[in-house]
């Protein structure tokens, strides 16, 4: 079945269950609510429940949905930049399906599809939200957007003053914009949204986090909607920068995406009081940490609320990073592979660590099958790991796809090859082209008080951005690969976990090398867009 008769079908059954009449006491009986956590750039180091943190952090809410629900170690992203992410996350299937202008676009350039920072959600994209509320369940979204799309949204001037009353006007339809964005993606509620991270949303003034006014936002849709069957995406902006005091946990109060308030949320512990908390719990006192602090507090706001409606014995709890940290914007296992945490009361059957391999395309059909939907209605890209979680099976895939930029990957068990194939125009790209993107990309970095990092346009380019020496995002994992520039790379990842010795060269691995090549070729022959000899 091709992509457009698979779309065609989706869209053909979601009309079929939206028209038909759901029994509201049948599905308030049997049906659980959902709260999704994605949060933005979370580290290894930040989970006590990981090697890497244990013991840094004090984040006992955290600690308490590790501790008695299942830790995802299995878990893997499909993309490992945020929007890509979080369009598998909400779709069910890879980012490379979008259909929005931009990424349209990028397919007809070249001969390799970027898959980056330009997957985005429209209005007629088969979706989670979509989904289950043709099931009946009411569905809510707070906090980062950065994925569905809105052309309606203005970015005003980073200089303006968001007290102007032109600039105020403007801020005001923003959010009714992004609201009504939200709203044909299939979200009821839609309040307390960043179109972007907050030093890309506008005035300098508001480019700071506020997650009490995202958490307060998050517990107004829980207290109107506490006794219908629920689904609530709780999209954190931290601990995304800017991670200072003064723009972070410390900054204004009263700033926000969508302007000044008159009054501060009061629903999370003071801020104040992050310092002395984690002073006295004896942990590291830095911004870092306090951030993580600030977040866990918003995780337990929403577990309190949840209790005084007595309703956490109904929910099901996703907590999930967007994406692997330590090698953001590449496919290697440190961009792509991120633990997560599922919790009800009780637990899962499987115990409280799972190691099957997952991905976030699996993300949509599980919710459904948690829901009692069959997902098999719908041809997602992932799979329901319901039975992981059961203790029915211990794996549901046979392999494992990664897509960032101009690289692709394949894993099956702990073979792992990696396909990296910049387009002819980058290769044939002039010194003076070079200089130019460089220059228009560090004047922006300096314009936002950001970090650039080169003046040198014949610097390479990253996998995932042709900028002369890497983006923001994935500068830091550039030198971290000795084969970071190696068209083909082939790693036993039982003895080379971080990826350091490319056997694609050996001779001893030429047949494991030829398998998983044909392994992603018949993966990509059945999505869209081009990558080379691979996909054309």
């Amino acid at each position: 079945m091709n992509t457009k008769t698979i779309f065609n079908s989706v869209s053909l059954i979601l009309s079929t269950l939206t028209s038909t009449q759901i029994d509201s006491t049948e599905v308030s009986q049997n049906k659980p609510n959902f709260i999704f956590f994605i949060i933005d750039d979370m580290q290894p180091y930040h989970f006590n429940c990981l090697p890497e943190g244990k013991g840094l952090n004090l984040t006992p809410n955290i600690d308490r949905l590790a501790a008695e629900g299942t830790v995802m170690y299995g878990q893997h992203v499909s993309s490992s930049v945020c929007t890509p992410s979080r369009y598998s996350c909400l779709t069910g299937q890879y980012a490379s399906r979008a259909k929005n202008e931009m990424f349209m676009k990028s397919i007809g350039k070249g001969e390799v599809t970027n898959v980056g920072w330009n997957t985005f959600i429209l209005p007629d994209t088969i979706t989670l939200p979509k989904l289950l509320k043709a099931h009946g369940y009411t569905t809510g979204a707070v906090g980062k957007n950065h994925v569905v799309e809105c052309n309606e949204w203005v970015k005003l001037p980073y200089n303006s003053n968001p007290r102007d009353p032109k600039i105020k006007e403007q801020l005001d339809k923003n959010k009714i914009a992004l609201r009504n964005a939200f709203n044909r993606v299939g979200f009821d509620f839609a309040e307390r949204l960043y179109h972007h991270n907050p030093e890309s949303n506008g005035p300098k003034e508001l480019a700071v986090h506020n997650q009490d006014w995202i958490t307060e936002g998050a517990l107004n849709f829980i207290d109107q909607n506490a006794e219908k069957p629920f689904f609530l995406y709780f999209a954190t902006s931290i601990p995304h920068g800017p991670g200072e005091a003064k723009r972070s946990w410390n900054a204004d109060p009263l700033a926000t995406a969508d302007g000044i308030l008159a009054k501060a949320p009061n629903v999370q512990p003071p801020r104040s009081s992050i310092p002395k908390r984690l002073k006295d719990a004896g942990i590291q006192q830095n911004d870092g940490r306090a951030n993580i602090l600030w977040l866990d507090d918003a995780i337990g706001a929403i577990l309190k609320k949840l209790e005084e409606k007595k309703i956490l014995n109904k929910t099901i709890i996703f907590f999930f990073t967007d994406h692997g940290q330590k090698s953001k914007g590449t496919v290697y296992q440190g961009g792509v592979s991120c633990p997560s945490i599922i919790w009800k009361e009780g637990g899962f059957p499987c115990g409280k660590k799972n190691n099957g391999l997952i991905s976030n395309i699996d993300f949509t059909p599980t919710i459904l099958d948690m829901a009692g939907i069959d997902p098999s209605m719908y041809n997602f890209d992932g799979k329901s790991f319901l039975p992981l979680l059961n203790g029915e099976k211990k794996e549901i895939h046979d392999s494992l796809y990664f897509e960032i930029g101009y690289t692709r990957a394949i894993r099956m068990g702990n073979w792992k090859y990696i396909a990296l194939r910049y387009p002819e125009y980058a290769e044939k790209m002039t010194l003076e082209e070079r200089r130019k993107i460089l220059e228009d990309f560090n004047k922006k970095q300096k314009e936002y008080d950001k970090r650039w990092f080169t003046d040198d346009p014949s610097q390479p380019f990253s996998h995932v951005s042709l900028i002369p020496g890497g983006g923001g995002a994935e500068h830091a994992s550039m030198e971290q690969y000795p084969a970071y520039y190696d068209k083909d790379q082939l790693y036993d990842l039982s003895k080379d976990p971080n990826e350091q010795n490319n056997l694609a060269n050996n001779e001893q691995y030429a047949a494991k090398l030829a398998e998983m090549k044909d392994k992603l070729k018949s993966i990509l022959s059945k999505l869209p867009g081009k990558f080379a000899e691979f996909q054309k």
